[in-house]
């Protein structure tokens, strides 16, 4: 992966290019330190992947993702952990890295950056979070990029600023919308019954007045979403 390291502290830069210099998959076109000058290299150069610090003055790494047209993937690395949550509200951030880096630390990292950068098409560059490739579903939790088997989720769950994705093999709490992850959802396969609940509609298993029973979880039906689901179903 052709990769640029945008860092305003020089040891930084240095740790990170000998890091980066001892895993095959990487190679650095460039550093910089400050982001302005970083803007200019992306303009006329094609990077798959950034090492971004978050604190840099008068531009800091958030402004510079922001000011990024299709950004790249980016791996944060920072001395804050206090910046872990916004970080993945960012759907082109997919770690972040705590100095000091160690190169194990680093070169995981990268492995992720790696198979993410591999599995998605560019369809799947549409800004938010979760992320969507083929039958597969990427979600941000603890820092970390959690692959989901699309057809094995059978209820998702709305809960404050996270949503709750149950699967019948595990449940995900992400911070994310409904909103964002229907996006990400096959519409022949899944349909928001409520406010709150987007269901598998291939896994009910049983349906009574305003309710529907999926696993063990019975979940309502909203009176102006009802309709769409009984033309969804196969009625004899």
């Amino acid at each position: 992966m052709q990769c640029i390291i945008v860092d305003d502290e020089t040891a930084a830069r240095v740790i990170l290019k000998r890091l980066g210099a001892n895993n095959k998959n990487l190679e650095i076109q460039a550093d910089f330190s400050n982001a302005i000058s970083a803007i200019k290299h992306l303009n006329h150069n094609e990077v798959d992947l950034i090492f971004l610090d978050i604190h840099m003055p008068d531009f800091n790494g958030f402004d510079f993702i922001q000011t990024i047209k299709n950004p790249p993937k980016i791996i944060l690395s920072t001395s804050d952990r206090n910046f872990a949550i916004e970080a993945f509200e960012y759907d082109c951030i997919v770690d972040y890295l705590v100095k000091p880096i160690t190169q194990e630390r680093f070169d995981k990292a990268v492995k992720k950056a790696l198979s993410f950068t591999t599995s998605t098409t560019p369809t799947d560059t549409v800004d938010g979070n979760p992320k969507e490739s083929g039958n597969d579903l990427y979600v941000n939790i603890d820092r970390r990029l959690i692959k989901i088997d699309i057809p094995s989720i059978y209820l998702i769950e709305a809960r404050g600023d996270y949503i709750l994705v149950k699967t019948s093999g595990k449940n995900y709490t992400v911070h994310s919308t409904m909103k964002k992850i229907e996006e990400k959802l096959p519409e022949n396969l899944f349909l928001k019954i409520h406010r709150s609940f987007i269901i598998n509609v291939d896994k009910i298993i049983d349906i009574e007045d305003n309710s529907v029973l999926i696993e063990k979880d019975v979940i309502p039906v909203s009176r102006s979403n009802r309709p769409e689901l009984m033309k969804r179903l196969n009625l004899l």
